[in-house]
């Protein structure tokens, strides 16, 4: 067995391998890549935002997230009741290979009212948004909250500028569960949370309960027939969209990793090992399918 030391040298290795593209394409970039570990730290919570800081010891990379132009990312709760709501921790919990590992701890008790409590890692202010991206991410979902009969949550969403004014685009995925309490996946594109513009649903590929999962995220950005939208978890393929990944050609304006949100209360989750690639890595995640 690799000593914890030397796993985490490797981890980091595969953190810099070079992606292989298609012909013609340039090989996926690692922009970011944090799981948590020595040097991050979360702020106490205040009035707004509550940044993460610090250089990952591991990956050496550090918070906050600055990708495609982004400024003032950070953890946002919302509607958290004087943080009684909705709060997070980092804290250090077993990993999914059995080992110690330090873990981004969210937790939503209650919901204040009948909408908005929730509390995203916002990637804010995107300067440059009409860019290709894939996020890869290990997730831990709480069983009780995903059996709820009729219950929706997320943990992943973004939206272009105009969403608040009916002109843009929201991504977010789903999970949701039937009248028996049997959850299953759905990816929406919407111009509003009342008019999706599409969405797939996936019954087959079972919620993964109480433990760890990898979820990943690819998009191509495009208001023609050429964009694409691809959702996996723990290498399965959840949803492929093809088709307009915007409206009226507008670019995304902020990511919301991390996020937990929904009517299931009370709930939990914990995240690790996140990554943000330029494009689709070839030999961190397979051909592209």
């Amino acid at each position: 067995m690799l000593s914890r030391t030397l796993s985490r040298a490797l981890l980091a290795l595969a953190f810099t391998l070079p992606a292989g593209p298609t012909p013609g394409e340039p090989a996926a970039r690692l922009l970011f890549a944090s799981g948590f570990e020595q040097g991050v730290t979360l702020a106490p919570p205040g009035e707004d935002y509550q940044p993460i800081t610090g250089r990952d010891a591991t990956t050496g990379f550090s918070w906050p997230i600055t990708i495609l132009g982004a400024r003032g990312s950070a953890l946002h709760p919302i509607d958290h009741d004087r943080h009684r709501a909705v709060f997070a921790r980092i804290e250090t919990v077993t990993g999914h290979d059995g080992r110690p590992t330090r873990a981004l701890y969210q937790e939503m008790p209650y919901e204040v009212g009948t909408c908005c409590t929730q509390m995203p890692y916002e990637i804010l202010d995107i300067a440059d948004g009409r860019r290709d991206l894939y996020l890869r991410f290990r997730v831990r979902l709480d069983r009780a909250s995903l059996h709820k009969p009729n219950m929706w949550r997320t943990f992943f969403e973004w939206k272009t500028r105009g969403y608040a004014s009916g002109r843009g685009f929201r991504l977010i995925s789903f999970i949701y569960s039937d009248a028996a309490g049997r959850p299953y996946f759905v990816l929406q594109g919407d111009r509003d949370p009342q008019h999706p513009l599409w969405e797939i649903e996936n019954r087959r590929i079972p919620v993964p309960e109480d433990r760890w999962f990898v979820t990943e995220f690819y998009w191509h950005w495009s208001s023609g027939a050429d964009g694409r939208v691809l959702w996996r978890i723990d290498g399965k393929l959840v949803a492929d969209h093809a088709g307009p990944t915007t409206r009226n050609a507008k670019p995304i304006d902020f990511i919301m990793l991390a996020q937990i949100y929904g009517d299931s209360s009370p709930k939990h989750q914990w995240i690790d090992d996140l990554e943000i690639w330029s494009g689709w890595p070839t030999e961190r995640a397979g051909p592209l399918p």
